[in-house]
């Protein structure tokens, strides 16, 4: 379905907003949103100004993994990121700023963004869904909007697709919507807790990507004609993965997850230029992990447009997880 070009971020946005905007809140209000890794991929856009999603998909939260996010008005725009000032001309900074201008509406007050992320920025572990879900959050504090959940998530997706799954805790999916105004293309939670659940963070690099997601999704749509087959493919594993989630099956989920992750980088693979994120130690990890269901320890990986690696184990399986990988970060999802 096409996109109307008339229908821009700012339109859609000032349908939800008052006349004008003014500052409500203290400056020490701080919002919190988790990463989230995604089960079955968000990959492709049916329309870029919006965000607008290909395929529906269906993430999991990482708990205390995340980012923190307060706004308070300041002489001069500032963008801190891990407590250091960002330039006004990088490219983060520009795009924070930007956000904050849907909302702001050229009013008369600057702001000072202060973010922390406890996991590394723009390595391919969500950082850009969580800073983006907080910002968002922030934003709703800081003008007191008091927006409904799902406009939330909306105005999330608008900032970084995936941040529109980042405002819940557990598992979440991002529907995609057929409205040309996108406010139908939003996440709502999964009623459904899996306590022994586990995720092992495999860190591979936490050095910036040198090709952005965005900038790869848009060279696979364009010319790797793999991707023809991608929006089936993620259609039938979101069922899946649905229907293992309401039967605790973990080899469906967990076979369903890696299938969809190592599907989307053939899409990656075969554009081109051919888009690899993958480094030796992503592939020596892979191995590793199959060599582990081989003898007989249940797990399963996903990875996103990065080269680190995400394990989907249970509680019972833990050890023998951590003998293979001794420096993993384990995340209990439901804790």
């Amino acid at each position: 379905m096409s996109i109307s070009k008339a229908i821009t971020k700012q339109r859609v946005i000032e349908h939800y907003l008052p006349a004008t905007v003014i500052p409500v809140a203290d400056s020490t209000d701080t919002l919190f949103a988790p990463s989230n890794i995604a089960l079955c991929k968000y990959w492709g856009k049916r329309d870029a100004e919006l965000n607008l999603p290909i395929n529906s998909s269906l993430s999991i939260s990482l708990a205390h993994l995340g980012s923190r996010t307060k706004i308070s008005v300041c002489d001069s725009d500032q963008v801190w990121l891990n407590g250091s000032q960002i330039a006004a001309n990088d490219k983060f900074a520009a795009k924070v700023i930007a956000f904050v201008d849907l909302f702001r509406r050229g009013a008369d007050h600057c702001v000072k963004v202060e973010t922390e992320n406890n996991i590394p920025t723009a390595a391919g572990l969500a950082s850009s869904a969580s800073g983006f879900a907080a910002l968002m959050l922030a934003v709703d504090r800081f003008y007191g909007l008091n927006l409904e959940p799902q406009v939330l998530s909306a105005f999330a997706r608008m900032g970084s697709g995936s941040a529109s799954r980042s405002l819940y805790e557990g598992f979440v999916e991002w529907q995609m919507g057929i409205r040309e105004d996108g406010m139908d293309s939003v996440a709502l939670p999964l009623d459904c807790r899996w306590d022994d659940l586990r995720i092992g963070l495999v860190k591979v690099s936490t050095a910036e990507k040198a090709v952005d997601s965005r900038s790869g999704m848009n060279r696979t749509v364009e010319t790797a004609h793999l991707y023809q087959s991608w929006p089936l493919q993620a259609a039938t594993d979101l069922e899946r993965l649905h229907r293992a989630i309401s039967d605790k099956n973990f080899t469906q989920l967990g076979e369903t997850a890696e299938q969809n992750a190592l599907s989307m980088h053939a899409t990656m693979i075969a554009s081109w230029p051919p888009l690899l994120y993958w480094q030796p130690d992503s592939v020596a990890a892979m191995q590793t992990i199959w060599q582990a269901r081989a003898d007989g320890v249940e797990v399963y990986f996903t990875m996103d447009a990065g080269p680190n690696i995400k394990l989907l184990f249970t509680a019972d399986a833990e050890a023998a997880v951590k003998q293979r990988f001794p420096d993993l970060e384990v995340v209990a999802p439901f804790a």
